[in-house]
Formats: C-alpha cells, structure tokens, sequence
C-alpha cells in the first residue's frame, strides 16, 4: 500500500533571499517530518534550474526537482504527483503557488493544502485567481502577526484559516557564532568601528532603507569620524547607492560586498558592533535574527514584520519609518553606550536560541500539518 506523502512546492531553493532560505528550511523540516511518520516527501521548485538537485540544510541532505521557471509543466507535475496518493499534504511555499495546490487538491480530495506567505507578497490585493486559490486552501501561514493581518484583511482569507509560524534560524549560524574566530573576514573588510546592513540592493526593493543608513551615516561623521558601514549584499540598485555615497563624500566611510560565503557573512555579523537595517517591507526579517546570533543589539523601524523580532530596548532599537535623523540618533545612542549594547545584544542571543531555533520550527510546524 502507498504511504502518505508531503508535497512541497518551492518558488526556488537554490537563491540568495529571505524566501529561499525560508523554503529550504521548510522542506528541511518537512522532511525530518514526513520521516517521522513514515511517510515520503517530493520537492519541486518552479524557477530552479531544470532538473534534479541536492543540497545540506539544517543536518539533512534535501532532494528535489527544478522546473526552470516553466509553470505549466511544474503544474502538470505536481498534479501528476498527487494522482492516486492515499493522503498527505501539499504545502506551497509562496503565495504565487496556491493555484497548482489548488488543482492538485482538486486531483485528489484527500490531500491538504497549505500555503506560505512571507510578506510583502500580501500586503497588496493578489490577481483574483491567485486570491481565490490562496483563500481556498486549508491553512494559509504567515511569519509574523503584521503579515497574518494582510492575510485577512487584504487577501480576505478567513481568520480561522490563518496561522502564525515565526520563520526560524539556520542552525549553521548558531555554530558559526560559537566559535567566531574561525570565520574568514572578506579582503578589504574596514578596520574600525563598524556598522552592518545585509540585504538584497535591488531596484525593487529600496524599502530595505539603505538611502536612510547612508544618509544617517552621514550626519554622523563628525562625532564619530572612526566608524564604518558595510553593506553585505548584491542587486541591479548598487551603482545607484555608490553614487549616493560619493555625492555625500562617504567613500572611505560606507563599503560594499557582494558575492560572499556563508562563513564570511558570519565574520562581519563578529566583527560588527551594530546590525542595521531600516526597512519598511520585511514581512519578518531573518537578518535580524543572524545578528542576534552574534549577540549582536539590532536597529530596525516600526513597520512590517521587524516589529515581532525587534523588542524596543529589548533587544534591539525601533525608530520611525523613512526618518534619517532619528536612524541616526538610533545609531548615535548605541554607539556611545557600550553597556547597553552588550545588554540588548545578549538578550538578543537568548531570544534567537529559545523562540527561533529550527527545532521550535519543526515542531510548530508539525504542528500545523496535524494528523
């Protein structure tokens, strides 16, 4: 007799990005799940590479399919996958997936279907098919409370059917924090003070505030003519933010760095006094917790997800939205109080390790699925 199966459909396993490392740890715990209970697990993501993949997350080796963004051939796959099946789950891991689990539970009645939002995807009202496949499904999750508000109240899917579900840490950086010694800071890294922004530089998503951050840097150069910003990150806004930063004559102030390993990432989180980012559209904000891994105090704005993550004076600093000087007088602050950085950051490490470890997730998660 068939087992049960879970069916997980990704947007992408293999990229840079919040939605990404979300999915993979997902289908990481999907599948510690699914093994659990005797069942099997399939994978799919839509705009993968054509073909079969491999990748490690959180301890496991996780297999799955690519389908190189053709939409219609994920679609009959996954409907394919679901024939016959004598009961499961299908979770979408975006809500631009909710209309394939849609007709996959239309194939088979037996199945669940449940579907992932992140953010920003929801805080607009979907085209009204997608809208009514994302209402449609069984469970519809959210990271945060301000994402699981959007789900009601702009995508208009029933309150019974939403679920919050905290997105949680890769383990790697837990062990990469405890021991950051061994972590290999990338060439040209300032000597100094330092600042860290992480995040994606694109065009589409200046939210992220990183105008903000260099303006407030800025103003603060003259009071602390010793301090740096790095900004971790690549996207097609970079040539943009380097002018910003030389029309401001910045240069030797403000640093980018693109393209670099997950063990370099973790050297700037050590090496950095303060993590940063004022962004306005984070539907949860996994950076933030990376920093806190590293007993790092975070400074973010009163907006979106961050709101969940960020206890003002808890762990971190809130300041209002699209305000440099108040970013400023954020960052004025935790520079010149060394107490209480150290403060909120270890507040911040014991947060990260309690509320958002992976195997806290697993189990929320779990719980979600049912039986």
């Amino acid at each position: 007799m068939a087992k049960k199966k879970i069916i997980g459909l990704f947007p992408e396993l293999l990229g840079i990005g919040g939605v990404q490392e979300a999915g993979r740890l997902t289908a990481a715990a999907l599948d510690e799940i699914a093994r659990s209970r005797g069942w099997t697990t399939e994978f799919v993501a839509l705009n993968d590479p054509f073909g079969p993949h491999s990748l490690g997350v959180a301890g496991r080796a996780i297999s799955f399919r690519g389908f190189g963004r053709m939409k219609v051939r994920f679609t009959l796959s996954g409907i394919n996958r679901a024939f016959g099946l004598p009961g499961g789950v299908v979770l979408a891991g975006h809500p631009n997936l909710a209309p394939p689990a849609s007709w996959m539970r239309r194939t088979n009645s037996g199945l669940k279907t449940i579907v992932m939002s992140h953010g920003i995807d929801v805080w607009q009202p979907l085209p009204g098919g997608r809208r009514r496949a994302l209402a449609g499904a069984d469970l519809v999750l959210g990271p945060s409370n301000d994402t699981t508000r959007k789900l009601v109240d702009v995508q208009h899917v029933a309150q019974e059917k939403v679920r919050k579900l905290a997105w949680p840490l890769n383990p790697a950086f837990l062990r990469m924090a405890e021991a950051p010694e061994r972590l290999p800071l990338p060439a040209g890294f300032p000597q100094g003070r330092v600042i860290l922004t992480v995040g994606r530089w694109a065009a589409a998503e200046r939210y992220k505030g990183a105008d903000e951050l260099i303006r407030a840097m800025s103003q603060l150069r003259a009071e602390a003519p010793g301090v740096h910003l790095v900004a971790v990150g690549g996207g097609d806004d970079l040539p943009r933010l380097r002018k910003l930063v030389t029309d401001l004559g910045m240069t030797g102030s403000i640093h980018f760095f693109e393209n670099l390993q997950r063990e370099e990432i973790g050297a700037c989180y050590s090496r950095a006094e303060i993590f940063a980012l004022p962004s306005t559209g984070e539907g949860f904000g996994l950076v933030f917790l990376e920093a806190m891994a590293f007993s790092k105090p975070v400074l973010g704005v009163c907006c979106g997800g961050a709101t969940d993550v960020i206890e003002d004076d808890v762990n971190g600093l809130m300041t209002a939205p699209g305000n440099s000087e108040e970013l400023a007088q954020g960052l004025r602050r935790l520079l010149s109080d060394v107490p209480l950085r150290e403060r909120l950051g270890q507040r911040g490490a014991q947060i990260v390790r309690q509320k958002y470890a992976f195997d806290v997730f697993r189990g929320e998660l779990e719980s979600v699925l049912g039986d």
